[in-house]
């Protein structure tokens, strides 16, 4: 098999058969021409159902996670659609107890008003998570790193002691480059393609990938009938920024370990996490406010995986959601994501914040 960059540059690249160019079309366009009544392309009838541009993706995504790949228009679309296959009304999922707001948002409001149960559960501590499944417990949800903690999980652990539940990890902060979910015998893996697979702040986007057949087509069945497919140039942007995943992921990587060296020197700094790859930082500080507003290279905004380096609060932004819950992040908690600028302009700009605060 080629090597991972190899793979990352050539995955779903098929040159077009109309006129050969060897980046996809981008097939912008709702409906398709017919032959005859019901008679048409494949599966090309209309674009919620399929799209050419979409389907480039998809294969991409499958080659590089190692299954068959199905994208919808976000990342929590993807956990949705997900969702709605595996679990059922009086059925019980186990979550972790550090994960995304948006993921503890859509279980605990939406599907728990359809009976979807579930328990938050610490899933480093392998003894309370094999205690946390139930005899109807359908899918055992794993985020590693977690957001925002950064917690590190053992997969093929989790996997283990599954027992009878499915196992699905979201690997957006790890991305395959670092980390191959299936390999470990998960049997999804999910993205937000958003952050580090798009890699540019500009196009949002979801995916879930599997190796099982009747998995790949229940998701396809729940991707075209609930419709929260990515749109066309979404797909290309998405399927653009991934031919430069491997080198950005080494750049980020490098930004994070120089701004980790940097709060490790820094005595008011606590609990600092990195997992050793991504450009994804984490902090905790008693002046927490005043250092995220006095960055001008690290940009105060949700989201991350950009070129650009981001900082932010997750108690006030992204995780608002789990407040007054057991996945309650603290106030103090600082999230970064390190983006590809020199890391010693990084470093420069969180250490003046950290001065002035």
């Amino acid at each position: 098999m080629s090597g991972f960059g190899t793979r990352a540059v050539h995955a779903g690249l098929t040159p077009d058969p109309s006129y050969r160019s060897v980046i996809p079309a981008i097939h912008q366009t709702s409906t398709y021409a017919q032959d005859a009544p019901g008679e048409f392309m494949d599966d090309y009838d209309y674009s919620r159902s399929a799209n050419p541009t979409r389907f480039a993706l998809e294969q991409a995504l499958g080659e590089l996670e190692g299954g068959k790949a199905v994208s919808f228009a976000s990342g929590l679309a993807a956990e949705h659609a997900l969702f709605s296959v595996v679990a059922h009304s009086g059925g019980h999922v186990v979550l972790p107890r550090d994960l995304y707001g948006g993921t503890f948002r859509l279980i605990d409001k939406v599907f728990s008003r359809w009976g979807l149960r579930y328990t938050l559960v610490d899933q480093t501590d392998t003894a309370a998570l094999a205690r946390a499944i139930e005899p109807d417990t359908k899918l055992i949800w794993v985020e590693t790193p977690t957001n925002p903690r950064l917690e590190v999980v053992d997969i093929k652990a989790v996997v283990e002691l599954s027992n009878h539940a499915l196992v699905a990890v979201d690997n957006t902060f790890a991305t395959p480059v670092n980390q191959q979910p299936l390999d470990l015998g998960a049997d999804f893996s999910v993205h937000s393609t958003t952050k580090y697979l798009g890699g540019h702040s500009d196009v949002v986007g979801g995916a879930v990938i599997t190796r099982d057949p009747d998995w790949y087509e229940q998701l396809r069945f729940v991707q075209n009938s609930i419709g929260a497919v990515p749109g066309p140039f979404d797909c290309f942007l998405t399927h653009r920024g991934i031919r430069t995943l491997h080198l950005r992921m080494g750049a980020h990587a490098a930004s994070a370990q120089a701004v980790v060296q940097l709060l490790n020197d820094t005595p008011a700094a606590t609990n600092v996490r990195w997992p050793g790859f991504s450009g994804m930082v984490s902090f905790q500080h008693p002046d927490a406010v005043a250092i995220v507003k006095a960055t001008k290279l690290f940009t105060l905004a949700e989201s991350l995986g950009g070129v650009e380096s981001l900082i932010e609060l997750p108690q006030a932004m992204t995780h608002q959601s789990v407040e007054d819950s057991d996945a309650a992040v603290p106030a103090d908690l600082v999230r970064l994501s390190c983006g590809i600028e020199d890391p010693a302009d990084l470093v420069a700009d969180l250490a003046q914040a950290l001065r002035t605060a």
